[in-house]
C-alpha cells in the first residue's frame, strides 16, 4: 500500500524561470521530485536529485540526460529510477509523470514548466489537472507569476498564503452552478457560471479569509501577479 502523504514536485519541458524557481524551492520542500524530459535541464541546473525521470526524451540536452542515465547523479547510493517512452505515443509526457506521481501516493502535487509558449500544451496541461482531482489529490501548476488549480468543492482561502493579489475563477465544466463568494472584492450569491463566462476573472480577496461555495461543476482558480 502506497503513504498517501507525499508532497511530489513536477519539472517538465515548459518555461522555468531559474531564479524564481530557486526561490520557489527555499521556500517549500518536498518529500519526491519527477524530472519530465527537457525540465531535466532546470533539474540539472538546479542541482537537484529527481527521484524519477520520465519521458520520451526528444528534447532534454543529450549531455543532461547522459549524466543522469548514468552514474553520475547519485544520492544515498541510489540512481534516478527511469521510466523512458518511444517518442510516438498517445500521451504527453508530463501527463505520464502526474500517473506516475499518482501510483507512488502523491497527496499534493506541484507542476513547474507547465505553461510557456505553447498554448496547445499549456491549456492540455489544465486539463491534466483533472486526473489528480478525480483522486482527491491536490494539485497545481505554478509559475512566477500564476498557481493554477481545479475546485469542485467548498474552499476556504487565507490572504496571507494566496500566491498573488488577483483571484480569478472560470469554468472548466460547461456551468458550474450556485457558486457563492464571501470575503472577496466582488461576492457572488448563488451565480449559476457558463462556460465562456468572464465574470469570475480579476477578483480580489479582501478579507483575511474568503470562501468559496459551488453545488456542482468544476472550477479553475487562478492565482496570479504581475
Amino acid at each position: 500500500m502506497t503513504d498517501k502523504k507525499k508532497k511530489v514536485l513536477i519539472l517538465t519541458g515548459g518555461t522555468i524561470e531559474p531564479d524564481f524557481a530557486r526561490e520557489y524551492l527555499d521556500k517549500t520542500r518536498f518529500d519526491m521530485i519527477i524530472g519530465v524530459d527537457s525540465g531535466l535541464n532546470i533539474v540539472d541546473m538546479l542541482n537537484l536529485f529527481p527521484d524519477y525521470i520520465v519521458g520520451d526524451f526528444d528534447s532534454v540536452s543529450k549531455d543532461v540526460l547522459n549524466k543522469y542515465l548514468g552514474n553520475d547523479v547519485m544520492e544515498n547510493g541510489r540512481k534516478p529510477v527511469v521510466k523512458q517512452y518511444p517518442s510516438h505515443k498517445d500521451y504527453t509526457d508530463t501527463q505520464l509523470a502526474i500517473e506516475l506521481a499518482i501510483s507512488i501516493g502523491a497527496a499534493d502535487i506541484t507542476i513547474l514548466g507547465a505553461t510557456g509558449t505553447r498554448m496547445d500544451h499549456f491549456i492540455g496541461n489544465v486539463g491534466l489537472l483533472l486526473m489528480p482531482l478525480r483522486h482527491n489529490i491536490k494539485a497545481s501548476i505554478v509559475d512566477s507569476n500564476n498557481k493554477i488549480y481545479l475546485i469542485n468543492s467548498d474552499t476556504s482561502i487565507k490572504k496571507e498564503q494566496l500566491f498573488g493579489s488577483y483571484y480569478s475563477l472560470l469554468p472548466l465544466t460547461w456551468k458550474v452552478s450556485g457558486v457563492t463568494l464571501k470575503g472577496f472584492k466582488y461576492p457572488l450569491y448563488e451565480k449559476d457560471i457558463m462556460l465562456g463566462d468572464s465574470l469570475g476573472i480579476s477578483n480580489e480577496v479582501c478579507d483575511e479569509s474568503a470562501f468559496i461555495k459551488i453545488k456542482e461543476g468544476i472550477l479553475i482558480a487562478i492565482e496570479s501577479r504581475d
